[in-house]
């Protein structure tokens, strides 16, 4: 160890992390402590990592943050995540970020401070590359002062920010490529119902909201690839784009009206799991995506009596679909429609089946689709069970248990799994 170069020491503390771990890893020598100081890039106080931490004073974790951040030069990724402290004073944190300002290039903050730090003015116009802020309030952003050219990915979670500040503060990242929201409390006019966000640069987006949202939300974005949203209640939600979306995720999501724009042809994952979707036609927004690889539809409901699981309009619309995922509440007349046509799923090689009530139907379902999948290598079925089981629902579940069995001997060569809840 005494022959390592001073600075692949430096890389071997910055894969710790953890400052506990840097501090007693950099006593050992004084090679080692010179390492800590010239070459450590990353550092990351953690509550969850030293339960030391949850026992000092805020003044105390102040002082031994500001201690360990002081006997470094070069820091470039700075994590504090304090979820048993109430809240930090505004200077010790001004003064971690002043310190830092040149070198740093991921910052990750979830503390409240008292009184509230402008995260954004203090670390704007540097080479800030990810930041990831919760728990904070964002007012009266300026994108001519606030600027972050090299941002590429920002994380917002339990802060306070209008919508016209989250508007601006897109503006200012003239190089994002990644946006997640997590229960944001946004601050609306009265006369204000749409939320228009947009970005020429944006590929990732990930929205999560638990409270209220705006009736409508519109997304500008040239070239997006992946859009996952969850717990929104919407009246309108549109997509403006130029057709790049390649994955597509709506999970508990309720929407009157969903447009994800005119194009759809280079989607290749569809993920809809426990939403309401009232816009007729749900198939048709998706009908050109001839490069589906994975469908998925997990208690979806749709308020057109015709969108149903067809699997005609499925193998028809995408015959490039090599994972299908199916539940939903199955009745005698949803079945039979569900198994009309005949046009085979040659390239599903995964098939993922559920329930949300037993029924002896369930088994007949299972098998028409074993038919339709010729290639098929594994199934899976989910399926929930209570845990005061009536003596109807035992007698169901062994019914098609004894069945799956039986099926099952015809079809050796697919692998079978059960996954119960």
């Amino acid at each position: 160890m005494e022959y390592l170069p001073v600075e692949v020491i430096g890389n071997i503390l910055s894969c710790l992390g953890a400052a506990r771990d840097v501090v007693i890893a950099s006593a050992t020598c004084r090679k080692w402590r010179e390492a800590r100081r010239n070459h450590l890039h990353a550092l990351a106080f953690n509550s969850n990592d030293w339960h030391v931490f949850r026992d000092l004073t805020p003044s105390k974790l102040e002082i031994l943050i500001t201690q360990t951040i002081f006997q470094t030069t070069s820091l470039q990724c700075l994590s504090i995540l304090m979820d048993y402290v109430d809240e930090f004073s505004a200077a010790p944190v001004i003064a971690w970020l002043m310190y830092t300002r040149d070198t740093l290039r991921q910052l990750q903050y979830n503390v409240r401070t008292s009184p509230n730090v402008n995260i954004l003015e203090r670390c704007g116009r540097l080479k800030l590359e990810m930041l990831i802020l919760a728990h904070n309030s964002i007012t009266g952003v300026e994108p001519s002062y606030q600027k972050f050219p090299c941002l590429k990915s920002l994380s917002l979670s339990y802060v306070s920010i209008s919508a016209l500040d989250l508007s601006l503060l897109l503006t200012a990242c003239p190089k994002i490529e990644s946006l997640a929201l997590v229960n944001l409390e946004i601050a609306m006019s009265d006369s204000q119902a749409t939320m228009e966000l947009g970005s020429p640069t944006l590929k990732h987006i990930y929205f999560e909201f638990s409270s209220e949202t705006p009736e409508k939300l519109t997304l500008e974005v040239d070239i997006l690839e992946s859009l996952h949203l969850k717990g929104l209640t919407l009246d309108v939600f549109e997509l403006v784009g130029k057709g790049t979306l390649k994955h597509l995720k709506i999970d508990h999501v309720s929407v009157v009206h969903l447009d994800i724009g005119e194009t759809s042809e280079n989607l290749e994952v569809v993920d809809v799991s426990n939403s309401t979707i009232t816009s007729p036609k749900f198939y048709q927004i998706i009908s050109k995506s001839l490069k589906l690889r994975r469908l998925h539809l997990w208690s979806v409901v749709f308020d057109d009596d015709d969108e149903v699981v067809d699997l005609e309009t499925i193998a028809v619309c995408f015959p490039q679909v090599s994972h299908l995922s199916l539940r939903y509440d199955l009745n005698a007349n949803l079945l039979h429609y569900g198994m009309q046509g005949s046009s085979l799923l040659e390239n599903v090689v995964v098939l993922e089946l559920g329930w949300t009530v037993i029924s002896h139907l369930f088994s007949q379902w299972v098998g028409g689709l074993l038919e339709r999948c010729p290639n098929l290598k594994k199934l899976v079925i989910h399926g929930v069970v209570s845990e005061t089981k009536s003596h109807e629902e035992c007698q169901m579940l062994s019914s098609f248990t004894s069945s799956i069995v039986r099926l099952m001997r015809k079809y050796l060569n697919v692998e079978i799994q059960f996954e119960y809840k």
